[in-house]
């Protein structure tokens, strides 16, 4: 018997065991793929002003997050873990878009569904690292930036898409590169391997983002340069983070008219 997709989805979201919660997102992306859930349309939409997540880490301000050397075992460490809470948060991020944006066609759930099975799984890779290494996920203290955005275009599936795949997940198409570069001098080849992995799956995500949404401008008949600059005007007053891997971004649906012009907004 068929299961309701969006109860399941919720339960998902509200999972606070990071392990569980990884494995009831890959679950569920089997369960859409093979037919065993149905849209449960009608329900209530809950606002999930907070998702499922364990009582650690402690979350603060962005300034207050510690940052280390990757010279040493420890600064590494730390920046692992930094990554685990970005890739935790990266699905409730994609399950919560699954969820919410019932008017979407059922592409835009399995494409999301895609994305969440694939952070819950760049999670455990970096989960099982950070035990190996003598340490855990919720060791260190983190931010709550990437979920405050989802809070924000909640109401909007179209701000959603131009503001999380496109400024705050390709961000990390940006910085990812270095990162790897800085860990392979440190001497650190698994970390290196595991960026990796989760950086060209990480194309894959912003490119999802870049489709729907420009299909939801085509849809809307609005101009998506002139849209994009305006939701950035609105919820980052006009200026992005620089600069911008071009290459990455190219693979992820961007194109170059679109690349100069964030070069503008930085």
């Amino acid at each position: 018997m068929k299961e309701a997709l969006y109860s399941a989805v919720y339960q998902a979201i509200l999972e606070k065991d990071p392990v569980i919660k990884s494995t009831l997102t890959q679950q569920l992306r089997t369960q859409w793929q093979d037919g065993q859930l149905f849209r449960d349309e009608g329900g209530i939409i809950e606002a999930i002003d907070i998702p499922g997540r364990p009582d650690r880490p402690e979350l603060v301000n962005p300034r207050e997050v510690p940052r280390r050397s990757l010279s040493s075992k420890h600064g590494r460490i730390v920046m692992l873990h930094s990554f685990a809470h970005i890739e935790f948060n990266a699905i409730n991020l994609a399950l919560d878009a699954a969820y919410r944006f019932r008017q979407m066609p059922d592409d835009f759930i399995t494409d999301w569904l895609q994305v969440a099975a694939e952070e819950a799984r760049h999670f455990q890779l970096l989960n099982q690292y950070l035990f190996d290494l003598g340490s855990s996920y919720g060791a260190f203290k983190a931010h709550n930036g990437l979920w405050d955005m989802v809070c924000k275009t909640r109401h909007d599936v179209l701000h959603r898409m131009a503001l999380v795949p496109r400024v705050m997940e390709a961000r990390g198409l940006d910085v990812t590169p270095n990162m790897m570069e800085r860990f392979g001098q440190a001497g650190d080849q698994r970390a290196v391997d595991l960026l990796s992995i989760i950086y060209e799956e990480e194309i894959g995500h912003v490119r999802i983002g870049n489709r729907w949404f420009l299909h939801c401008c085509q849809q809307r008949e609005l101009n998506p340069k002139k849209t994009f600059q305006d939701l950035v005007k609105t919820y980052f007053s006009g200026r992005l983070r620089g600069p911008f891997n071009h290459a990455a971004r190219i693979r992820a649906g961007f194109n170059e008219d679109e690349l100069s012009e964030l070069e503008r907004l930085t």
